[in-house]
């Protein structure tokens, strides 16, 4: 998932067997890891001198270890700041390793076991690490120091002071410490192409009349209205979870992160799983989409087969060369459609959220490296090279200035504007990602959107899903 999502923006690339790699082999990984004997210091480099052109106290001819998901973002801007790093550090001059991969935890599963972990792992994709094992069996560094240092760009103002909205508490799991950092940041909602809308004599429609009126106008031309990764379809939270904010206010989407009893039983959910089923049933979804995986739905949303597709701002990266077929194709993304004047929250709401969740291991050799390269991928230098690279924001707050924004990243900017404080920011795919991917997005909202599971039907199955979760004592649980 571009990051998921993102769940991590591009987190959800692929399920990979419905995503049981992700959650229960990580269990017995990490609990093969913490029993394996041997203080955290065995195999640690020394320490550094810290100066002010080095606060972590790096050392200074350290090797160091650094895995990157190799997604829709690919990994060249990590390279970039790997250069910048030797720049800084010239005695680990051929001692720094950086490699990628799409199967992170395939890879990095026996290093895990073996006590021997990377110095930094960008932790995403269909076989990301389940976030919530990792804290619960101890397995993470607390990036605190990181957030603490003076930034590279402002020696007066920390790390933390540098970041959008969120993105520290995004890395938290109840308590004070900071296990992850999100490094992209994404804007999720109903992406659309201008000029596909334009052919209708439509704009963007703002209420859920207009957009069951839109679809239909579509569907008389040979249009699908929607699109969605079938395959995939953890993807349909991207926009239906800011719906079900925007009908029942942010307040609903917490009690189901804290998995309350009864939480998917509010009325704001029935009304947005009717709504979304009702495309379903009026025939406004692009037949064959529940066969479709990610990048299949992409290219029939990009070929003008469907007018809207549930997505992060990772897309615009991931479908370039489609999108480029059509040079007027003019990408955007739009915020859910009121329900009704009695929505709890005004339109413009909208899922924004840190995506490419980065980790230092406990047990990393080089820590104080691992976070001083994401100190320098924090910076403007870096932030915009990524940002020119993979049209995607960074958490870097700002970090835009003079730069020329592709269409869709310039419409994500836009509506981070419109929404202001009305941002959510769900949880539950960081703290429970089986619950999440396997068994809410391909057990219930996935057969539903596929008609074999009813609106009510769904929400019943998605509540034993998450009771079950709740009752779980081998699940750590979380609260906000």
């Amino acid at each position: 998932m571009g990051s998921t999502s993102a769940f991590n923006r591009r987190d959800l690339v692929k399920r990979a067997a419905a995503l049981g790699i992700v959650a229960v082999p990580a269990m017995g990984m990490l609990s093969a890891c913490a029993s394996g004997g041997g203080s955290d210091s065995d195999n640690k480099v020394e320490k550094g001198k810290k100066s002010a052109k080095n606060p972590l106290a790096v050392n200074e001819s350290a090797g160091l270890d650094v895995v990157i998901f190799d997604g829709g973002f690919g990994d060249k801007y990590a390279k970039d700041a790997q250069s910048e790093y030797l720049k800084a550090f010239p005695k680990a001059d051929g001692k720094v390793k950086l490699s990628s991969t799409q199967k992170i935890q395939s890879t990095l599963q026996p290093r895990f076991n073996g006590g021997n972990p990377p110095d930094l792992v960008d932790n995403s994709g269909a076989e990301q690490m389940d976030f919530g094992t990792l804290v619960g069996k101890d397995q993470l560094t607390d990036l605190s120091a990181l957030l603490d240092a003076p930034s590279v760009d402002d020696p007066n103002k920390k790390v933390r002071d540098t970041l959008r909205p969120g993105v520290v508490e995004m890395g938290q799991f109840g308590g004070k410490e900071t296990w992850i950092l999100y490094y992209a940041y994404t804007v999720y909602g109903v992406w659309y192409s201008k000029s596909n809308l334009q052919k209708l004599d439509a704009e963007y429609p703002e209420t859920w009349d207009d957009m069951l009126a839109l679809c239909a106008k579509a569907k008389k031309k040979g249009v699908a209205g929607w699109t969605y990764p079938g395959k995939y379809p953890y993807y349909l939270p991207f926009s239906l979870y800011p719906f079900i904010a925007k009908i029942g206010g942010a307040e609903v989407l917490r009690k189901i992160d804290n998995l309350e009893p009864n939480a998917w039983k509010d009325p704001a959910v029935k009304a947005a799983f009717d709504a979304y089923y009702e495309l379903y049933k009026k025939g406004y979804v692009l037949k064959g989409s529940p066969g479709l995986d990610h990048l299949q739905s992409q290219k029939a949303w990009a070929d003008g087969k469907a007018l809207f597709i549930p997505n992060g701002s990772w897309v615009e990266n991931e479908s370039a060369k489609q999108i480029a077929k059509n040079p007027n194709f003019d990408l955007a993304v739009g915020a859910p459609s009121s329900l009704s004047d009695s929505d709890k929250m005004p339109y413009g709401t909208i899922w924004a959220s840190g995506g490419e969740p980065y980790i230092v291991p406990r047990k990393a050799r080089n820590a104080e490296g691992g976070m001083e390269l994401l100190r320098i991928m924090l910076s403007k230098k870096s932030s915009q090279n990524f940002i020119r690279q993979v049209s995607s924001l960074t958490s870097l707050n700002g970090g835009t200035e003079g730069l020329k924004l592709p269409p869709g990243l310039a419409s994500a900017q836009v509506a981070l504007e419109k929404a202001g404080q009305n941002i959510v920011n769900p949880r539950l795919q960081d703290w429970y990602v089986a619950l999440q991917k396997e068994r809410i997005g391909v057990g219930a909202l996935g057969e539903m959107m596929a008609g074999r599971l009813t609106p009510d039907e769904a929400i019943k199955k998605i509540q034993k899903y998450a009771d079950d979760t709740r009752d779980d004592s081998s699940v750590k649980k979380y609260k906000r």
